[in-house]
């Protein structure tokens, strides 16, 4: 027999590693159910805490493919026992009483909710369940059954997460290192480039502020960018490039501009406090600056591409468009499309009517389909002004064709925009946005022909 070459017995050797591996955390796989379902059923605290800290460390080291079935089991294998369901459906129907209530209600609820209370007392529980959900989100699209696994970590995650338990901080350049490095990396609507621009957007006439919870005291959840200006600006250029103000001068701003909004850890997304941020936010700063009159945003509209390209496209659409208009819109595709701005003014009526019709119009069963209107509406701002060409950067070109939305939270509005809005789905919005939207423009002549 012709001996092995090097590569055939390294590869070999490879191959019966990864054989060993597979074994190795499939027996994890199966340990981790058993031990959870030990978990619920243990009396004394010092167990249990002890065996939650094993499970926790035990799931760490589980493959993509076991992590996604142990998910699995805990829908399977971690459901209310039916037959205890079903006599306190019936106790409940004869005698529908508070104590009989009390005892369905309990008997309905998943062990998984036990299971993951208990998972939270063992060492940085909290950390590492925030980390389990945002790997089962990873997993959600392409196994939606896995729903009611999700469900029972939302409900648990926002009563940990209650903004009553979370604690508002300032960041500044005197903040911890380890902190403002976070910063950098959780950026994701307007990147920082480094140190030097991170320095900037802490400058006197900036602010930014983010919320912490005790359970993760060093982790940021959401953080909020503000620039102190005068009047609104249009363009992010108009703020990110603006230099610092002279610190003898005197500066009196009258706005201030939430020009990026951050949630840092996906394992929270449907966990909401950014109201609260928000509201905690302006009641600093007027507080702080009386000369402020105004608190708006300058915002993306992320979903606004990629509607308008499925409109462009698609043979079931909401708005009909010429040939014409259809030719001149698909350039769009191309980055550097506003670069013929005589082509690209004659295109920014009907852009504009487009983008005011997506924002109104186009929902996610009763709310916009936009993410950031719905979050800015929720929270009870007003849908202001459409600025053309307000983020010509790569990112803003391919998800918003370089538009940006101005919001603004009128302080005595707020409570009242937010209800007509939760109870009515209202979108309170300006005149501009009217007049936007009042009658469709049609192609300009010249792109037309």
């Amino acid at each position: 027999m012709k001996p092995s070459s090097l590569r055939d017995i390294i590869l070999t050797l490879a191959a019966g590693g990864l054989e060993i591996l597979e074994r190795t955390t499939g027996r994890r796989h199966e340990d981790i159910v058993v031990m959870c379902r030990r978990l619920v059923h243990l009396k004394g605290e010092a167990s249990a805490i002890s065996l939650a800290d094993q499970i926790l460390s035990t799931y760490k080291g589980l493959s993509k493919r076991h992590r996604l079935q142990f998910f699995e089991r805990l829908l399977t294998d971690f459901m209310p026992d039916s037959k205890r369901l079903n006599e306190a459906i019936a106790a409940y129907q004869e005698h529908p009483k508070a104590d009989t209530a009390a005892t369905l209600q309990a008997a309905a609820e998943s062990p998984r909710q036990e299971l993951f209370r208990i998972l939270n007392m063992g060492p940085e529980g909290t950390a590492s369940i925030v980390s389990m959900r945002a790997d089962l989100r990873n997993f959600l699209a392409e196994h939606p059954e896995l729903a009611p696994v999700n469900g029972d970590m939302i409900h648990l995650l926002q009563s940990w997460f209650n903004p009553g338990f979370l604690r508002i901080e300032r960041i500044s350049w005197k903040t911890p290192a380890f902190i403002l490095e976070k910063l950098i990396a959780y950026e994701s609507v307007h990147e920082i480039r480094g140190w030097e621009d991170l320095h900037r957007r802490l400058s006197e006439d900036r602010r930014c502020f983010a919320f912490f919870h005790p359970a993760l005291p060093d982790e940021p959840l959401i953080f909020v960018e503000v620039a102190l200006t005068r009047g609104l600006p249009t363009a992010i250029e108009e703020v990110l490039s603006a230099k610092a103000k002279d610190e003898h001068a005197e500066f009196k701003p009258d706005a201030a501009i939430f020009y990026s909004i951050n949630n840092c850890q996906p394992g929270l997304a449907g966990v909401s406090f950014g109201n609260f941020l928000i509201k905690q936010v302006t009641d600093s700063l007027a507080e702080e600056i009386p000369s402020l009159k105004n608190y708006a945003t300058l915002s993306p509209v992320p979903g606004f591409r990629a509607w308008l390209r499925n409109e462009l496209t698609s043979p079931q659409r909401a708005i009909e468009f010429s040939e014409a208009e259809r030719s001149s819109l698909l350039k769009i595709e191309n980055p550097s499309w506003y670069g013929d701005d005589t082509k690209a003014q004659q295109l920014k009526p009907l852009l504009m009517y487009l983008c005011a019709y997506y924002l109104l119009y186009v929902k996610r069963g009763d709310e916009p389909r936009d993410p950031v209107a719905r979050f800015h509406l929720r929270n009870g701002a007003r849908l202001e002004r459409i600025n053309w060409l307000g983020d010509r950067s790569e990112k803003g070109l391919r998800e918003s064709a370089g538009l940006l939305v101005n919001y603004v939270y009128d302080r005595k509005a707020v409570a009242r925009n937010h209800e007509v809005y939760a109870n009515d789905n209202e979108i309170v919005h300006s005149s501009l946005i009217d007049h936007l939207v009042k009658k469709r423009p049609s192609l300009a002549p010249l792109l037309s022909g």
